[in-house]
Order: structure tokens, then sequence, then C-alpha cells
């Protein structure tokens, strides 16, 4: 297939214009941004993330990540900065470190706290994990997708703690990757969730299709028999085993075999126990639950193992609902 260029043109500034011709007819958009910016397909579709590419002034969205483009037209590039010249801030004096679970050659895994994000979504944002991780390894800059995301494996949500592996050689931040892409990584989480888990012998095997409702925020729910028959959705598996009832609540443990954008929070809210503290999806602010009670307790792939304890404020709402139910 011939290679998608674009035709010369004068660069307005501050953005990037490309002119469709024929070469592009046909050619998904974020394979043709990827190939004409000289970036990642996941890097592209970033941007569309961003709200900075527009087609013929019209602005794109996440969703047109592969829509075929025409022979004509003219694409908008918001300025933006290449992935490698993008250096991950360090973090603030003030701020307190992760505690490095385990590490290994090529690979840390640490303790991500709630309210920290894995990674820095513009340049200048402190308060990262992998901030910290960049001081600690400064050899983590350029692994993987590079930039701002150098060597990041995988991801939580900024409000779940618990084990996040990072990278620091592209050799193993390859083999992680696939591992992850292949089901291969055995994942435990805990969580407290709203009302009183009823699952024959408190065991229950779930697959599920799910689907993105919205982007900003982000919202998954189930999808309907038409959209599941129509591919647009993601079927998620996951075993949810209940270990301790609570008053008003449950104490559950999940092993989620695929990774789907809030696939635990999503599943739980669809079986009607919602995460404490999950707002978004129906959860309370039961037993004091500020955030939603989520956390990733371990990760295993062949060597590669590491077991996070359950935050202070996990343990914190956990022994109130024990001690509601004491006072009872």
């Amino acid at each position: 297939m011939e290679e998608p260029k674009s035709q010369p043109r004068e660069r307005r500034p501050g953005a990037r214009l490309l002119i469709l011709g024929p070469g592009a007819e046909g050619v998904r958009l974020d394979l043709f941004l990827a190939a004409e910016l000289d970036l990642s397909r996941s890097q592209a579709r970033r941007l569309l993330e961003r709200g900075a590419v527009s087609l013929d002034g019209r602005p794109l969205a996440p969703g047109d990540k592969g829509r075929p483009l025409e022979a004509q037209g003219e694409l908008r590039v918001e300025a933006f900065v290449a992935p490698a010249d993008q250096r991950i801030p360090q973090p603030g004096e003030a701020e307190a470190p992760p505690s490095v679970l385990a590490e290994g050659p090529g690979w840390l895994a640490l303790a991500k706290p709630p309210g920290m994000p894995v990674h820095p979504l513009e340049e200048g944002e402190k308060g990262t994990l992998l901030g910290h991780v960049s001081a600690l390894r400064p050899e983590v800059h350029g692994v993987g997708e590079g930039g701002l995301r150098s060597g990041v494996v995988h991801r939580l949500d900024v409000e779940t703690s618990g084990v996040i592996l990072v990278a620091t050689e592209d050799a193993q931040w390859d083999r992680l990757r696939g591992a992850f892409r292949e089901h291969r990584v055995a994942k435990r989480y805990r969580a407290l969730v709203e009302g009183d888990v009823q699952w024959p012998g408190d065991r229950l095997e779930l697959e599920l299709p799910l689907r993105v409702a919205r982007h900003k925020p982000a919202f998954v729910r189930v999808a309907s028999s038409e959209e599941a028959a129509r591919g647009r959705s993601r079927v998620i598996e996951q075993t949810m085993q209940k270990l301790e009832t609570l008053p008003g609540a449950s104490l559950v443990e999940i092993e989620p075999r695929t990774g789907f954008l809030h696939q635990i929070r999503a599943s739980l809210a669809h079986l009607g126990h919602p995460v404490l503290g999950d707002l978004r999806y129906g959860g309370s602010r039961r037993g004091g639950a500020h955030r939603h009670m989520l956390h990733a307790a371990e990760v295993a792939f062949e060597e590669v193992r590491a077991a996070a304890e359950d935050p202070d404020d996990f343990g914190s709402v956990l022994a109130r609902l024990r001690s509601a139910e004491s006072d009872v």
C-alpha cells in the first residue's frame, strides 16, 4: 500500500496543516496521523483525545480514530511537543515517594497511593508516580512509548491504589506489555462495595460486553445486544468472590482476566453493587469513603511479582464498617 503523504503547504504558527491527497484515500485517520507526524498510533490517538485535530474546520473526537480518509480535505493539528522532546517533571521536595514493592532487571513495582496519577498528562505536571520513578531511575526516559509515558506498562485510575509496574528497559517493556495484552498477567483487586453480595457460593464468573459511553469524563456501561453484535463493545472476563459481609456493604476480591477502562467499577455497578465512594457509578460515601474503595492488591507474571497492602484510607473505611456491625 502506498505510504500516505500529505502535499506540501505552509504551516500556520503553532499548528500543523496536512492536505489530503490520493495517497490518503481509505487510510485510517490514526494511521495517517502517526505516519505524518512520526508518532505511534497510541500517541496519535491521544491528540484526538485532547481535541487537537480537526478536519475541514470540524473538530474530531476519539471515536473518529478508525475513520477512513478521503482524497481531499485539510487536517489541522494543534501544536504539540513530540514525545522524544518531552521530559518527565521531577517530583517536588514535599512529595512523598511511593514505596518500591519489588524490582528486577529492567522493571520496578511500586505501590501507587490513591489520588496520585500514574503519569503526567501535560509537560510540567508534578505529583505523578512516573515523576518519582524518573528521579529514582533516570534511564526510564524514552522507554516504551517514551515521552510523558516512558516505561509505563499498565495504568490505574487516579483514585485507585495499588501495584503498578514500570519498565526501565525497552526489552522488559515489550515483554510485560505483551503479557498484559495477551491476558497472561494475574491481577487481584480488593473492593468495598454497596450491599450484601449474594453470588452462588459467594463466587461469580462474569463475562459482560462493555463499551465507553462517554470519554470526558470517562463513563463505561454494558452494551446492548445490538451494539455487541455490531462490534461496538469489548467482552470483559473476571472472577469475583465475597470475602466478608459488612453493614450495608461487602468486601470482595476481583481477579480480572481482561483489561478495559473502568472494567471492575462498571461491572460491579451493573450488578447492583457499586464500589463505595464511586459517585460516578452510583456508590455512596458509606463508611466515610471519600474516593472509590478499589485497590490493586497483587500483580504476578513469571518472576515479576508484587503485592501491596491496603492503604490507610481503605483500612479506615473497612474498620468503621466493622465497628458499625459490632454496635448493632
